[in-house]
């Protein structure tokens, strides 16, 4: 039986952190040619994460969070950005979007002079479907120079990563949330993968 597409009743953009790992070296001399070519961020860098930390708490009762970091690349003039998806999966295993309501604009989250930089956004829940749901999250990320994408990337939400701030527990960090219906037609959204801070 296919599955229902499922809705979203609100968006709410969180407080956003700065884990300040500066680049020292950079005001000591001049830059000579060769070095003045733009940074580039390291794609490969442990500071580039996404995960769920909120999921239908007592106080976020139908939300799903979602908080991301991003590394820096040391550039004062580059600021980076960041857009926040919610997916459902269907019983074929197949990742879905919500459709309208389940993807936030690009937002900046500061300049890449710092070596970490950290956001999050919470979605509240429609509950207008009647199966099993698993839901994860998708972060966009790109790091732009003079208005221009020098570099972008993508990550689904994962566990094990340490929330700075927003997570409901505090330090709750998983790949998924499972969501049913309860027997009244509320939802019940069960962390797949515990693990906490917030937003």
């Amino acid at each position: 039986m296919p599955v229902a597409t499922l809705s979203l009743r609100g968006v709410r953009t969180r407080d956003r952190v700065v884990i300040a790992v500066f680049v020292a070296a950079l005001s000591i001399a001049p830059l000579s040619a060769s070095a003045a070519k733009t940074p580039v961020p390291k794609l490969d860098s442990n500071h580039l994460w996404a995960t769920v930390d909120v999921c239908n708490t007592a106080s976020h009762p139908d939300t799903i969070g979602i908080r991301a970091s991003m590394p820096g690349d040391g550039d004062k003039h580059e600021m980076m950005y960041m857009s926040f998806i919610v997916e459902y999966q269907s019983s074929t295993g197949h990742w879905h979007y919500f459709g309208s309501g389940g993807q936030a604009s690009y937002t900046a989250i500061g300049n890449a002079s710092a070596g970490t930089r950290q956001s999050g956004q919470n979605f509240e829940l429609k509950p207008n479907f009647s199966s099993r749901q698993k839901l994860r999250g998708v972060v966009l990320y790109q790091w732009r120079l003079n208005g221009k994408v020098i570099t972008s990337t993508v990550r689904a939400t994962s566990t094990g990563h340490d929330p700075a701030a927003g997570a409901d527990p505090p330090g709750f960090s998983a790949a998924y949330c499972t969501i049913a219906p309860n027997s009244r037609g509320s939802l019940e959204i069960t962390p797949v993968t515990p693990s906490a801070a917030r937003r």
